[in-house]
């Protein structure tokens, strides 16, 4: 993509009023991005009416700023990337789907968007210990198999998705809501560098654009459109995780679900979508049945506990006490009569063996081996 084609592009993008759909109406009338420019501004209101053709004509603020900003940040690196509808690189899977962004702005393997065995990984932002537990090692499995592990770099499990998959040395995509001269969360930005070393981060939004609200649920969409489908970890009911997930199913694509406590608020969406139809998911092998062309695939050997008696029933009575929901600490100390100094020097030595995991108001979780 040249320079004066690049320039058409993100002009249909800053143009206020013109949003996907007209910005598509005008692509089908004239043909490309640049042909819209190029036309007699009288045929803009004969394909998307007076008014937006008014906005069409409109200076576009900071313009030059803008072409120049897009021109720098592309010329700094081989590694990044603008691609539009028509480009060979635009992944074949959001062109399936109802609504593709006009571009993508890569940083990153852009080849990595083409990948056809890839699965979204998403889920609540404050997950409990086993929910972290489980977004990592599914990743880890999924990326050792094969699979692209799709997520939306968010605080919780979509960090720790983008983390399995790069520890299992596979290819992770990182849809997020800003441009990509920023990185929301701040506290990603070493995530991201490893993220666009090893797969790709994309956006649909131009330089300089902030992490506004409305960003987010447009962005799932992209997620759920880049994979053939959406496995959710842990997800309160009103988690944007679900609507990537309606997303998905809209599109044709499987849904999966992890199910967890019935006393668990962060469990309730995925039992909602599991009574709605997802597939409950207990190994990556039931995702991987599901994934056209995964069958043959087998993932590697997940690591062991870090210390194979305390995760075993029979042998630790502490663990078997605790069961497989949270508890307080008093509750615990009333279910074993261990001493409280005994009671809190074995949790912590569980904890450091990575099998118990502390939750806010005192309260702990058995973490359990995906």
């Amino acid at each position: 993509m040249g320079p004066s084609e690049r320039a058409a592009w993100l002009r249909l993008l800053l143009t206020p009023g013109i949003g996907r759909t007209s910005a598509r109406q005008l692509l089908a009338c004239f043909g490309s991005a640049e042909s819209v420019w190029q036309v007699d501004r009288t045929a803009w209101a004969d394909c998307i009416g007076p008014a937006k053709a008014a906005a069409l004509a409109a200076p576009i603020p900071d313009w030059d700023t803008e072409l120049s900003r897009l021109e720098t940040w592309l010329s700094q690196s081989t590694d990044r990337h603008m691609v539009a509808l028509g480009d060979g690189r635009y992944p074949n899977s959001l062109l399936e789907t109802p609504d593709p962004p006009l571009v993508l702005f890569v940083q990153g393997r852009v080849e990595s968007l083409g990948q056809t065995l890839a699965l979204a990984v998403v889920g609540s932002r404050n997950p409990t210990p086993q929910g972290a537990e489980h977004a990592r090692r599914f990743a880890h499995a999924l990326a050792e198999a094969g699979v692209s592990v799709v997520s939306g770099l968010a605080l919780g499990v979509d960090g720790e998705a983008h983390a399995g998959a790069l520890d299992g040395q596979g290819t992770t995509l990182a849809c997020v809501g800003t441009g990509l001269d920023r990185v929301y969360p701040a506290r990603h930005r070493d995530l991201a560098h490893r993220i666009a070393a090893q797969g790709a981060i994309v956006s649909e939004y131009p330089l300089g654009t902030p992490p506004l609200a409305a960003h987010f649920p447009q962005r799932n969409r992209i997620i759920a459109g880049l994979s053939q489908g959406t496995l959710v970890v842990e997800a309160a009911l009103q988690s944007g995780s679900l609507i990537t997930a309606r997303l998905a199913a809209d599109m044709g694509r499987e849904v999966f679900a992890i199910p967890g406590s019935i006393h668990s608020p962060q469990s309730r969406g995925c039992h909602a979508l599991i009574r709605q139809g997802a597939k409950l998911v207990e190994s990556v092998e039931d995702i991987l049945e599901e994934l056209p062309g995964a069958q043959a695939r087998t993932p590697k050997a997940t690591s062991p506990a870090p210390v194979a008696a305390a995760g075993d029933d029979t042998d630790d009575a502490l663990l078997r006490a605790m069961g497989h929901e949270t508890i307080g600490l008093e509750a615990l100390q009333d279910r074993t009569g261990m001493p409280t100094a005994q009671l809190m020097a074995r949790l912590l030595e569980l904890e450091l063996a990575g099998c118990v995991g502390r939750l806010p108001g005192g309260r702990v979780q058995r973490l359990v081996r995906a």
